[in-house]
């Protein structure tokens, strides 16, 4: 205890614990869920040479925005309903190449036993009216505490790298006009969706056209193999060639 706990009332004191506490839950579970989300993408890198996942980040709401936001919607002003009631507090977005990716994605991480799956928003096949495109969900994880495991909610959007831009441009506008984004600029923004979300159909139907002719990533991963020394074939856990013969040999 530091002198200036020893300055506060018993009752301040077990407050600002239990916020802590509260604080903390939420970062574990941020921390649990990025886990899990790097694993997948650097699993996929290793074995199949591609990623869906291109990028993910994470944040975290702070005290002040998480108190300003219960008392303007009118939530309770107590720990229990703001856990109920505020899902966003805790946030991961996972930035994929193609749209297809996104749904891949959402399958791989719902389908982990210890994830559970409290809402599911399809802003890809239903858009929002300004053009919005994402998947958005609500997981609860468990966290283990010191003296409890607590379930905790995370938001987890799921979107394209075209989605993402474009929505980071709407945020950025939204705040500028403090949401009152004048009706004209409305309708470019809408046109800007439009165009991102064909930017993503034709980008996927060019990779897939590249996938299908198989003359492109399979010779240079020949190649990388057949030059590559024993044990350094860009694998993370390097395997020499006599080991890899000598299971071969078993196996048959």
């Amino acid at each position: 205890m530091t002198d200036q706990d020893a300055e506060w009332p018993t009752d301040l004191r077990a407050l600002r614990t239990e916020l802590t506490r509260f604080m903390m839950s939420y970062k574990f579970a941020t921390d649990e869920m990025m886990t899990k989300v790097n694993i997948l993408k650097e699993e996929f890198s290793a074995i199949h040479d591609y990623s869906p996942i291109e990028h993910v980040s994470h944040r975290l709401k702070s005290p002040e925005g998480i108190l300003k936001k219960a008392t303007r919607k009118g939530y309770p002003m107590h720990l229990e309903g703001i856990r109920e009631n505020i899902q966003d507090i805790a946030g991961i977005r996972i930035t994929c190449s193609f749209i297809s990716d996104t749904y891949r994605v959402l399958e791989m991480l719902t389908s982990q036993q210890d994830i559970t799956v409290l809402q599911v928003k399809d802003y890809i096949k239903n858009p929002k009216p300004n053009g919005y495109k994402s998947l958005h969900l609500i997981v609860a994880i468990p966290v283990f505490m010191s003296d409890r495991v607590q379930p905790v909610t995370v938001e987890v959007q799921i979107r394209t790298v075209a989605m993402d831009f474009w929505a980071s441009l709407e945020h950025k506008i939204f705040y500028k006009y403090d949401g009152a984004v004048p009706a004209a600029l409305v309708g470019e923004l809408k046109q800007a969706a439009d165009v991102a979300h064909r930017l993503d159909v034709d980008m996927e139907r060019l990779h897939d056209q590249v996938v299908s002719l198989g003359t492109v990533a399979e010779p240079v991963a020949q190649r990388e193999l057949q030059s590559a020394p024993n044990g350094a074939d860009g694998m993370p856990f390097p395997l020499p060639r006599s080991l890899l013969e000598a299971f071969l040999a078993k196996a048959v």
